[in-house]
């Protein structure tokens, strides 16, 4: 078992691993800007307690929490909007990352250049310091920091680190990772004096529970949500409107792409097509040699709004990938009321709803029958209205936002109370 702090998971909800009893959340608008700047100015909120007393969390109308991820801001805004809606006050910290869905900064964003070896980006990093250090945060959230100029904006505020994989995938997310050498001398170092450690998988937190950066700290698993805002979600696509199997994203190696045509030109080749094209969708490596027949690919960056029609119309899409932690592409199918084809790999069987289990990652006959199966439009529908209903119950945002929640509030708790908070400071 994992948790405690030996690296344990926490007992609870089997899902997300934390306490089926934790506080619960306020629901309700953002907070004023006149409210906040009462609570900055009141003693309370002055106090170098994150509690209000030994024995009860501070109200989350009153919790400050700063979120410092470069390279995930979609899933962080999804998640941080969330947390906004339930009166917490959000500071997100994050970069443009030429995300196509990237626009301007919200309110509570402050985007940074991350491009460390270029003078011109530090002046805007010791002013986001500066800005932070105001803000005085209760607890810090570090996403997938990998600049050191990041540490200093953390200070220190208790912090919670979120652990989205336990290896790179490939050797494509291999020639992109820091130097281990330096990635232990420094982030290793600092994510090992972290309050707590989240993972969005059962997987993932066993895999990462005796590393350098996480053991010692409990680890909470709390689910990964779509990055698709919900009032862009259509609704349920009908048998007569499904067509065509998508598999979207980075199309690198690690998306099994060669098993994955072997067995679409056995589903074509039997007595199953139903005249259906496989579409790939974005960028990468995998693409090995020329397509064959029925197949389509459409290169180069997209925005969800390019997308989304072709998604929610397809009778299934495939998360087949030979290796993963979690996938965005899995829970943006679910919350669009399509059946994902998963691999056996990682944290995938985690998310995946009944009705259309795992398959092995070199099992062709098997993969081939789930196009047979799913190529039936009324099967494509009631399964992915089964899928929809799965991603609403267990990983929809406030779903997810709730057990976040949760896990902060805990984390808050079990810091002593005699252990002052130096917010801010680096």
């Amino acid at each position: 078992m994992l948790g405690g702090v030996t690296g344990r998971r926490s007992r609870g909800d089997p899902v997300t691993g934390v306490s089926a009893h934790g506080p619960g959340s306020t629901h309700g608008g953002d907070v004023s800007a006149n409210e906040r700047r009462r609570n900055h100015d009141s003693p309370r909120a002055k106090a170098a307690l994150p509690l209000e007393h030994p024995h009860s969390i501070r109200t989350v109308n009153s919790l400050r929490v700063l979120w410092l991820s470069p390279w995930m801001r979609t899933f962080a805004r999804v998640r941080a909007e969330a947390l906004r809606r339930r009166g917490v006050d959000v500071l997100l910290v994050t970069t443009d990352n030429y995300h196509p869905e990237s626009d301007a900064a919200r309110d509570y964003e402050l985007v940074l250049d991350p491009r460390f070896r270029r003078a011109a980006t530090w002046p805007a990093y010791f002013a986001a310091w500066r800005r932070v250090r105001d803000y005085r945060p209760d607890i810090v959230i570090a996403e997938l920091v990998t600049d050191p100029r990041w540490i200093a904006l953390a200070g220190s505020a208790p912090r919670v680190q979120s652990v989205h994989d336990d290896a790179p995938k490939d050797t494509t997310e291999e020639r992109l990772a820091y130097r281990r050498a330096y990635r232990l001398a420094v982030f290793d170092r600092w994510g090992a004096r972290s309050t707590a450690t989240i993972t969005h998988s059962d997987y993932v937190a066993a895999a990462v529970a005796t590393r350098r950066d996480v053991r010692g700290t409990p680890i909470h698993v709390v689910p990964l949500t779509s990055d698709l805002d919900a009032a862009l979600v259509p609704p349920l696509v009908g048998p007569e409107g499904r067509h065509d199997f998508v598999m979207i994203g980075r199309l690198n190696p690690y998306k099994n792409v060669d098993v994955v045509l072997e067995a679409w030109q056995r589903h074509v080749a039997g007595g199953g097509w139903r005249g259906d094209d496989l579409v790939f969708i974005g960028d990468g490596e995998a693409i090995p040699r020329t397509l064959p027949k029925h197949t389509r690919w459409r290169p180069g960056r997209y925005r969800y709004c390019d997308v989304i029609t072709t998604l929610a119309s397809a009778k299934g899409t495939i998360v087949h990938c030979r290796r993963a932690s979690q996938s965005g592409a899995q829970l943006l199918s679910l919350q669009l009321g399509v059946m994902p084809i998963v691999s056996t790999a990682g944290g995938l069987p985690e998310y995946q709803p009944p009705g259309c289990p795992p398959i092995g990652i070199d099992d062709v006959a098997g993969l081939a029958a789930a196009f047979d199966e799913l190529a039936d439009p009324v099967t494509a529908t009631m399964r992915g209205a089964a899928a929809a209903r799965h991603y609403a119950q267990r990983f929809a945002v406030d779903w997810a936002t709730d057990r976040l929640l949760n896990v902060l509030t805990e984390v808050l708790a079990a810091r002593s109370p005699a252990a002052p908070t130096n917010r801010g400071t680096p």
